[in-house]
Protein backbone atom coordinates (compact mmCIF):
# COMPACT_ATOMS: atom_id res chain seq x y z
CA UNK A 1 0.00 0.00 0.00
CA UNK A 2 2.87 2.32 0.86
CA UNK A 3 4.53 1.54 -2.49
CA UNK A 4 1.33 2.46 -4.33
CA UNK A 5 1.07 5.74 -2.43
CA UNK A 6 4.66 6.63 -3.24
CA UNK A 7 4.17 5.77 -6.92
CA UNK A 8 0.97 7.82 -7.00
CA UNK A 9 2.74 10.78 -5.38
CA UNK A 10 5.62 10.62 -7.91
CA UNK A 11 3.22 10.46 -10.82
CA UNK A 12 1.19 13.33 -9.44
CA UNK A 13 4.32 15.46 -9.04
CA UNK A 14 5.43 14.60 -12.58
CA UNK A 15 1.95 15.44 -13.90
CA UNK A 16 1.92 18.75 -12.04
CA UNK A 17 5.37 19.68 -13.32
CA UNK A 18 4.44 18.75 -16.90
CA UNK A 19 1.26 20.78 -16.70
CA UNK A 20 3.15 23.73 -15.22
CA UNK A 21 5.79 23.64 -17.97
CA UNK A 22 3.08 23.36 -20.64
CA UNK A 23 1.12 26.28 -19.23
CA UNK A 24 4.30 28.34 -18.95
CA UNK A 25 5.23 27.65 -22.57
CA UNK A 26 1.69 28.56 -23.67
CA UNK A 27 1.80 31.78 -21.65
CA UNK A 28 5.15 32.77 -23.19
CA UNK A 29 3.86 32.04 -26.69
CA UNK A 30 0.66 34.02 -26.12
CA UNK A 31 2.60 36.90 -24.59
CA UNK A 32 4.91 37.13 -27.61
CA UNK A 33 1.94 36.90 -29.99
CA UNK A 34 0.01 39.61 -28.16
CA UNK A 35 3.12 41.79 -28.08
CA UNK A 36 3.55 41.44 -31.86
CA UNK A 37 -0.13 42.20 -32.46
CA UNK A 38 -0.01 45.20 -30.12
CA UNK A 39 3.00 46.71 -31.90
CA UNK A 40 1.44 45.99 -35.31
CA UNK A 41 -1.93 47.53 -34.47
CA UNK A 42 -0.43 50.49 -32.61
CA UNK A 43 1.79 51.46 -35.53
CA UNK A 44 -0.55 50.31 -38.30
CA UNK A 45 -3.68 52.07 -37.08
CA UNK A 46 -1.73 55.31 -36.66
CA UNK A 47 -0.69 55.08 -40.32
CA UNK A 48 -4.19 54.60 -41.74
CA UNK A 49 -5.61 57.60 -43.58
CA UNK A 50 -7.82 58.44 -46.53
CA UNK A 51 -4.98 58.36 -49.07
CA UNK A 52 -3.95 54.79 -48.27
CA UNK A 53 -6.44 53.14 -50.65
CA UNK A 54 -6.65 55.88 -53.28
CA UNK A 55 -3.04 56.99 -53.84
CA UNK A 56 -0.03 55.17 -55.24
CA UNK A 57 3.28 54.69 -53.46
CA UNK A 58 5.18 57.97 -53.16
CA UNK A 59 8.57 58.81 -54.58
CA UNK A 60 11.58 58.81 -52.21
CA UNK A 61 11.60 61.75 -49.83
CA UNK A 62 8.05 62.91 -50.61
CA UNK A 63 5.16 63.07 -48.19
CA UNK A 64 1.70 61.57 -48.55
CA UNK A 65 0.93 58.75 -50.93
CA UNK A 66 -0.71 55.40 -50.35
CA UNK A 67 -0.66 51.75 -51.30
CA UNK A 68 -3.29 51.55 -54.05
CA UNK A 69 -0.97 50.11 -56.68
CA UNK A 70 0.48 47.59 -54.23
CA UNK A 71 -2.96 46.50 -52.99
CA UNK A 72 -4.32 46.00 -56.51
CA UNK A 73 -1.17 44.17 -57.57
CA UNK A 74 -1.31 41.82 -54.57
CA UNK A 75 -5.00 41.09 -55.15
CA UNK A 76 -4.36 40.21 -58.80
CA UNK A 77 -1.29 38.05 -58.10
CA UNK A 78 -2.84 36.21 -55.15
CA UNK A 79 -6.19 35.89 -56.95
CA UNK A 80 -4.59 34.25 -59.98
CA UNK A 81 -2.60 32.00 -57.64
CA UNK A 82 -5.77 30.83 -55.90
CA UNK A 83 -7.54 30.21 -59.23
CA UNK A 84 -4.65 28.04 -60.42
CA UNK A 85 -3.63 26.24 -57.23
CA UNK A 86 -7.09 25.44 -55.81
CA UNK A 87 -8.28 22.97 -58.49
CA UNK A 88 -4.80 21.48 -58.87
CA UNK A 89 -4.35 20.96 -55.13
CA UNK A 90 -7.86 19.62 -54.49
CA UNK A 91 -7.84 17.24 -57.47
CA UNK A 92 -4.39 15.97 -56.51
CA UNK A 93 -5.58 15.36 -52.94
CA UNK A 94 -8.64 13.49 -54.26
CA UNK A 95 -6.42 11.34 -56.47
CA UNK A 96 -4.07 10.44 -53.62
CA UNK A 97 -6.98 9.44 -51.38
CA UNK A 98 -9.50 7.84 -53.72
CA UNK A 99 -7.46 6.43 -56.63
CA UNK A 100 -3.74 6.12 -56.02
CA UNK A 101 -3.58 5.18 -52.36
CA UNK A 102 -0.97 2.43 -52.81
CA UNK A 103 0.46 3.22 -56.25
CA UNK A 104 4.04 4.22 -56.99
CA UNK A 105 2.82 7.46 -58.54
CA UNK A 106 1.09 8.41 -55.28
CA UNK A 107 4.23 7.66 -53.27
CA UNK A 108 6.32 9.81 -55.60
CA UNK A 109 3.73 12.60 -55.44
CA UNK A 110 3.74 12.57 -51.65
CA UNK A 111 7.53 12.61 -51.61
CA UNK A 112 7.69 15.62 -53.94
CA UNK A 113 4.96 17.34 -51.92
CA UNK A 114 6.91 16.91 -48.69
CA UNK A 115 9.99 18.39 -50.37
CA UNK A 116 8.03 21.40 -51.63
CA UNK A 117 6.44 21.94 -48.22
CA UNK A 118 9.85 22.09 -46.56
CA UNK A 119 11.65 23.97 -49.32
CA UNK A 120 12.49 27.64 -48.54
CA UNK A 121 10.30 30.03 -50.49
CA UNK A 122 13.36 31.84 -51.84
CA UNK A 123 14.46 28.61 -53.55
CA UNK A 124 11.10 28.34 -55.31
CA UNK A 125 11.39 32.00 -56.28
CA UNK A 126 14.83 31.40 -57.80
CA UNK A 127 13.51 28.37 -59.67
CA UNK A 128 10.68 30.38 -61.23
CA UNK A 129 13.13 33.20 -61.96
CA UNK A 130 15.31 30.78 -63.90
CA UNK A 131 12.47 29.27 -65.95
CA UNK A 132 9.99 32.15 -66.32
CA UNK A 133 11.91 35.41 -65.86
CA UNK A 134 15.43 34.90 -67.16
CA UNK A 135 14.20 33.05 -70.25
CA UNK A 136 11.61 35.71 -71.12
CA UNK A 137 13.77 38.65 -70.15
CA UNK A 138 11.43 40.57 -67.84
CA UNK A 139 9.71 40.34 -64.49
CA UNK A 140 5.94 39.86 -64.46
CA UNK A 141 2.91 39.28 -62.29
CA UNK A 142 2.38 35.91 -63.98
CA UNK A 143 5.78 34.75 -62.78
CA UNK A 144 4.87 35.91 -59.27
CA UNK A 145 1.64 33.92 -59.36
CA UNK A 146 3.54 30.85 -60.57
CA UNK A 147 6.00 31.12 -57.69
CA UNK A 148 3.21 31.50 -55.14
CA UNK A 149 1.31 28.59 -56.71
CA UNK A 150 4.30 26.32 -56.06
CA UNK A 151 3.90 27.22 -52.38
CA UNK A 152 0.10 26.97 -52.22
CA UNK A 153 -0.47 23.72 -54.14
CA UNK A 154 1.35 21.41 -51.64
CA UNK A 155 -0.52 22.98 -48.70
CA UNK A 156 -3.91 22.52 -50.35
CA UNK A 157 -3.08 19.03 -51.59
CA UNK A 158 -1.83 17.73 -48.25
CA UNK A 159 -4.74 19.25 -46.32
CA UNK A 160 -7.28 17.86 -48.80
CA UNK A 161 -5.77 14.39 -48.54
CA UNK A 162 -5.81 14.45 -44.74
CA UNK A 163 -9.41 15.71 -44.59
CA UNK A 164 -10.65 13.10 -47.07
CA UNK A 165 -9.05 10.33 -45.03
CA UNK A 166 -11.17 11.42 -42.05
CA UNK A 167 -14.38 10.66 -43.97
CA UNK A 168 -15.76 7.30 -42.74
CA UNK A 169 -15.31 4.40 -45.15
CA UNK A 170 -18.91 3.36 -44.56
CA UNK A 171 -20.03 6.51 -46.39
CA UNK A 172 -18.12 5.44 -49.49
CA UNK A 173 -19.41 1.86 -49.21
CA UNK A 174 -23.00 3.08 -49.02
CA UNK A 175 -22.54 5.14 -52.17
CA UNK A 176 -20.88 2.23 -54.00
CA UNK A 177 -23.73 -0.05 -52.91
CA UNK A 178 -26.19 2.29 -54.62
CA UNK A 179 -24.26 1.95 -57.88
CA UNK A 180 -22.48 5.31 -57.86
CA UNK A 181 -19.26 5.38 -59.90
CA UNK A 182 -16.00 6.18 -58.16
CA UNK A 183 -15.70 9.71 -59.59
CA UNK A 184 -19.15 10.61 -58.25
CA UNK A 185 -18.33 9.14 -54.85
CA UNK A 186 -15.10 11.13 -54.73
CA UNK A 187 -16.57 14.46 -55.81
CA UNK A 188 -20.17 14.44 -54.56
CA UNK A 189 -19.82 12.34 -51.39
CA UNK A 190 -16.38 12.41 -49.78
CA UNK A 191 -15.30 15.83 -51.02
CA UNK A 192 -18.60 17.39 -49.99
CA UNK A 193 -18.37 15.75 -46.57
CA UNK A 194 -14.87 17.20 -46.08
CA UNK A 195 -15.54 20.63 -47.62
CA UNK A 196 -15.03 22.47 -44.33
CA UNK A 197 -11.56 20.99 -43.86
CA UNK A 198 -10.67 21.55 -47.52
CA UNK A 199 -11.68 25.20 -47.19
CA UNK A 200 -9.49 25.46 -44.11
CA UNK A 201 -6.55 24.19 -46.17
CA UNK A 202 -7.27 26.76 -48.84
CA UNK A 203 -7.30 29.53 -46.23
CA UNK A 204 -4.02 28.25 -44.80
CA UNK A 205 -2.51 28.45 -48.27
CA UNK A 206 -3.83 31.99 -48.78
CA UNK A 207 -2.45 33.03 -45.40
CA UNK A 208 0.90 31.44 -46.29
CA UNK A 209 1.30 33.18 -49.65
CA UNK A 210 -0.17 36.57 -48.66
CA UNK A 211 2.98 37.65 -46.88
CA UNK A 212 5.63 35.90 -49.00
CA UNK A 213 8.27 38.39 -50.10
CA UNK A 214 11.26 36.41 -51.38
CA UNK A 215 9.50 34.72 -54.34
CA UNK A 216 8.01 38.03 -55.51
CA UNK A 217 11.37 39.79 -55.33
CA UNK A 218 12.67 37.41 -58.01
CA UNK A 219 9.50 37.28 -60.13
CA UNK A 220 7.04 40.20 -59.92
CA UNK A 221 9.62 42.64 -58.52
CA UNK A 222 7.83 45.99 -57.96
CA UNK A 223 6.31 48.95 -59.75
CA UNK A 224 5.98 52.45 -58.33
CA UNK A 225 3.03 53.18 -60.62
CA UNK A 226 -0.47 51.75 -60.88
CA UNK A 227 -0.61 48.85 -63.36
CA UNK A 228 -2.94 45.97 -64.10
CA UNK A 229 -0.66 44.42 -66.71
CA UNK A 230 0.26 40.97 -65.39
CA UNK A 231 2.88 40.61 -68.11
CA UNK A 232 5.04 43.39 -66.61
CA UNK A 233 6.56 44.12 -63.17
CA UNK A 234 3.78 44.71 -60.63
CA UNK A 235 3.64 46.38 -57.27
CA UNK A 236 2.67 44.11 -54.38
CA UNK A 237 2.31 44.59 -50.64
CA UNK A 238 5.01 42.16 -49.39
CA UNK A 239 7.77 43.70 -51.52
CA UNK A 240 6.61 47.26 -50.78
CA UNK A 241 6.60 46.49 -47.05
CA UNK A 242 10.08 44.96 -47.32
CA UNK A 243 11.50 47.96 -49.17
CA UNK A 244 9.70 50.67 -47.20
CA UNK A 245 10.39 49.18 -43.76
CA UNK A 246 14.16 49.43 -44.31
CA UNK A 247 14.09 52.89 -45.86
CA UNK A 248 15.33 56.06 -44.08
CA UNK A 249 12.10 57.91 -44.87
CA UNK A 250 9.52 58.14 -42.08
CA UNK A 251 6.68 58.30 -44.58
CA UNK A 252 7.73 55.02 -46.18
CA UNK A 253 8.09 53.33 -42.79
CA UNK A 254 4.59 54.51 -41.87
CA UNK A 255 3.20 53.01 -45.09
CA UNK A 256 5.03 49.75 -44.37
CA UNK A 257 3.22 49.45 -41.02
CA UNK A 258 -0.09 50.18 -42.74
CA UNK A 259 0.57 47.50 -45.35
CA UNK A 260 1.46 44.90 -42.71
CA UNK A 261 -1.76 45.68 -40.87
CA UNK A 262 -3.79 45.34 -44.08
CA UNK A 263 -2.39 41.87 -44.76
CA UNK A 264 -3.05 40.75 -41.18
CA UNK A 265 -6.63 42.05 -41.19
CA UNK A 266 -7.34 40.51 -44.61
CA UNK A 267 -6.25 37.05 -43.49
CA UNK A 268 -8.21 37.42 -40.24
CA UNK A 269 -11.41 38.49 -42.01
CA UNK A 270 -11.11 35.66 -44.56
CA UNK A 271 -10.81 33.09 -41.77
CA UNK A 272 -13.79 34.49 -39.86
CA UNK A 273 -16.04 34.70 -42.92
CA UNK A 274 -15.17 31.19 -44.07
CA UNK A 275 -15.81 29.69 -40.65
CA UNK A 276 -19.15 31.46 -40.30
CA UNK A 277 -20.22 30.55 -43.84
CA UNK A 278 -19.38 26.85 -43.60
CA UNK A 279 -20.81 26.56 -40.10
CA UNK A 280 -24.17 27.71 -41.45
CA UNK A 281 -23.90 25.27 -44.34
CA UNK A 282 -23.25 22.35 -42.02
CA UNK A 283 -26.06 23.27 -39.64
CA UNK A 284 -28.47 23.61 -42.59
Amino acid sequence: MQMNNQLYAKRRIASTLGLAFSMSAMAVGLAVLLWILYVLFANGLAALDGNLLFSDTPAPGTEGGGLRNAIVGSLMIVGLTVLVSTPVGILAGVYLTEYGDESKTAELTRFVTDIMLSAPSIVLGLFVYAIAVATVGNFSGYAGSLALALIAVPVIMRTTENMLRLVPGSLREAAFALGAPRWKVATFITLRAAKSGVMTGLLLAVARISGETAPLLFTALNNQFFSTNMGAPMANLPVVIFQFAMSPYDNWVRLAWAGALLITLTVLVLNILARVFFRDKVSA
